[in-house]
């Protein structure tokens, strides 16, 4: 052995580490074995028709009653499962917690269940001979009181969800389970649900046609006391819910509005994927908002003045058209790796910057097109996105996009400390932001012949009245993109979602007619934020929000000067330079120190502590907006005017 080679290996054994001292008699255990007893879903038919029966009527204590009729294919182990992995949620979010008083019979006799050890939503019955189907009872408890979840029943309205309502048998892909439901709802309500009733019967029981279980439980009802129904379209219908008939009073001009939008959609896609759609939107200060798609129909949840406050109601007007989008961006074109076969197998999230993303794309898109929102709102909320991205989310220098779509599994949606450090689900609007330049480089590249409507068509405008599910790969949106115009997108792409990017990606608005600056005066989308938010935004004045209302700080950008004060998210503030908080002081007070040198003096509550916090801003105020650089004929301007 030569000296060089030998004395390497001395030195690497003389800096191995030791090995752990351990007593002679210290007890080792052993792991026990990990069986999964549950069946795998197999793509064959399921032997029987289960029945559903939903009682929606005890609406004081918000209690579902749910009775199930289920064959069973033979004796021996059979498994119900509950819905884990939601469709729409991107991850394992069942109410499971919610499910009590289960029971199983068979011929009016008890039988026995077992939660599965490793698998809380599974339940093993040991079905006897000659037993065909078996009966399921059991409550689903909804909320009441605001710490236990959404709220899904009060006295005027329930959101009726058959996938929290109901079990499954395990075994089957579950477009092979066949099902028909009822529906109980009180005297004098109406319902609303994609699903259509079966010839016969009506409220307060509706049945309905039998459907396979994937359709049921991407198949949601709306009912309430107070309902109203507005065709917008031979195939597309606004069924509205609200806390109050006062709310139900929609101009002529406003539902004109979403005719647009439906018109101006069927235009942009080519095609529609339903064989009708169903919008199922609350108007409550009661009942749990919600934004969730479905193939044909939408949850969607707002708060009161939707329509009688059409305005102000800037925020809510972009949830509509981002949800109808999703009927052909993510319920019929899919992510291949995101589609299983049943709400047990685990999703795979990471084209949700395509799903997502494109979505809230086109839901601006669409606003501007339709005139849901102006122009100037959009250009105002995508001002909002790219300074959020350039300015607020330093976490992209350590995250890339891609990691954030397994935040709905990671996080699920709970409350950060450092938001834009740790990133959260920004697969939606940097996304966006994405698509905007992909939009902008196929109308420069190929002189104006060729735009993201293109792709649209192309992508998601193809059999026309199928509403099954269409996969796609990476390779899939690449491969269309070149069909529509040759670039490298393949590189670009892949630097734009998997790579550490130090700057948002604005080129669709840089280089599309506009740029983003800061001036000392919000915009009213800016402020109709604030005022949903019940908030001070000052992230781009300081580095930091607060809760108008109770003081309490709800958010602190990573090493802006608020974070180097010291601030927290939970903190309260109490007082500025010395005098009791208020939103318009605390603004006055950022104002007043601008180009001055002194900090400005925050008093606030963390806990039983008392700190007072020097801000060192002398900025001033700065709120986000886009300002024109070719004088509306950019590639921006295109993108937004409506289709002819």
């Amino acid at each position: 052995m030569r000296p060089a080679l030998l004395a390497l290996l001395l030195l690497g054994a003389a800096a191995a580490p030791a090995a752990a001292q351990l007593p002679a008699n210290f007890t080792r255990a052993e792991p026990s074995p990990r069986v999964d007893t549950v069946p795998a879903p197999r793509d064959v038919a399921f032997p029987g028709t289960m029945q559903l029966r939903i009682d929606a009527t005890d609406l004081q204590r918000r209690i579902f009653r749910v009775r199930q009729t289920v064959p069973v294919p033979r004796a021996g182990d059979f498994v119900l499962l509950y819905p884990k992995w939601l469709p729409g949620n991107h991850g394992p979010s069942g109410r499971i917690n919610n499910v009590a008083g289960l029971t199983v019979t068979a011929g009016g006799k008890r039988l026995n269940w077992v939660r599965d050890t490793l698998d809380v939503y599974a339940f093993h019955i040991d079905v006897p001979q000659g037993v065909k189907s078996i009966d399921v009872e059991f409550q689903y408890l909804g909320a009441t009181a605001e710490d236990q979840g959404r709220t899904v029943m009060t006295p005027e309205l329930a959101s009726i969800q058959f996938i929290a309502l109901s079990l499954y048998p395990a075994g089957y892909y579950v477009r092979n389970i066949p099902v028909q439901a009822s529906v109980v709802i009180p005297r004098g309500w109406q319902i609303a649900t994609a699903l259509r009733p079966a010839s016969g019967g009506g409220a307060p029981a509706i049945t309905y046609k039998t459907v396979p279980y994937d359709i049921l439980v991407d198949s949601p009802a709306l009912a309430g006391a107070y309902f109203k129904k507005w065709e917008l379209s031979p195939d597309v219908t606004l069924n509205v819910a609200a806390d109050t008939p006062d709310e139900l009073a929609a101009k002529e001009e406003t539902i004109a509005l979403h005719r647009r939008l439906v018109e101006q959609a069927v235009k942009t896609f080519g095609a529609q994927h339903y064989d009708h759609y169903d919008f199922l939107l609350s108007v409550s200060d009661n009942l749990g908002g919600i934004g969730l798609e479905h193939h044909r129909s939408s949850e969607n949840g707002v708060k009161t003045g939707y329509f009688t406050e059409w305005q102000a109601a800037q925020r809510d007007r972009n949830l509509l058209p981002h949800e109808f989008t999703h009927s052909w961006n993510g319920k019929y074109r899919r992510g291949k790796d995101l589609w299983t076969p049943d709400y047990r197998t685990p999703m795979q999230d990471s084209l949700l910057w395509v799903y997502e993303g494109q979505t809230q794309f086109w839901g601006y898109v669409l606003d501007a097109r339709s005139g849901m929102m102006t122009k100037q709102e959009v250009l105002d909320a995508i001002a909002a996105t790219a300074a959020t991205y350039d300015q607020a989310t330093p976490g992209r220098s350590w995250r890339p996009l891609i990691d954030t779509t397994n935040d709905p599994v990671i996080s699920s949606r709970s409350p950060q400390a450092w938001r834009g450090w740790q990133r959260s689900e920004d697969y939606y609007s940097e996304g966006q932001l994405i698509w905007l330049d992909v939009d902008r480089i196929l109308r420069q590249q190929s002189g104006g012949r060729k735009s993201i409507d293109d792709f649209a068509r192309a992508f998601f405008g193809v059999n026309d009245r199928d509403y099954g599910e269409l996969t796609y790969t990476f390779d899939d949106v690449v491969r269309t993109l070149n069909a529509v115009h040759p670039y490298d997108w393949r590189t670009y792409l892949d630097r734009k979602v998997n790579g550490l990017n130090e700057r948002a990606p604005l080129e669709g608005i840089t280089q599309g007619g506009y740029r983003l600056v800061y001036t000392d005066t919000p915009t009213d989308w800016f402020k109709s934020g604030e005022k949903k938010g019940k908030s001070v935004d000052l992230s781009y004045s300081g580095g930091f929000s607060v809760n108008t209302s109770t003081g309490k700080v709800t958010s602190v950008i990573w090493d802006s000067p608020a974070f180097d004060a010291g601030l927290t998210v939970g903190a309260t503030l109490l007082a500025v330079n010395g005098r009791k908080f208020e939103g318009d002081a605390l603004k006055a007070a950022i104002k007043a120190a601008a180009g001055t040198k002194e900090p400005i003096h925050l008093l606030v509550q963390s806990g039983d502590t008392y700190r007072t916090l020097d801000l060192k801003w002398t900025g001033g105020l700065r709120y986000p907006r886009l300002e024109p650089t070719q004088g509306g004929n950019g590639t921006l301007d295109a993108l937004l005017r409506p289709l002819p």
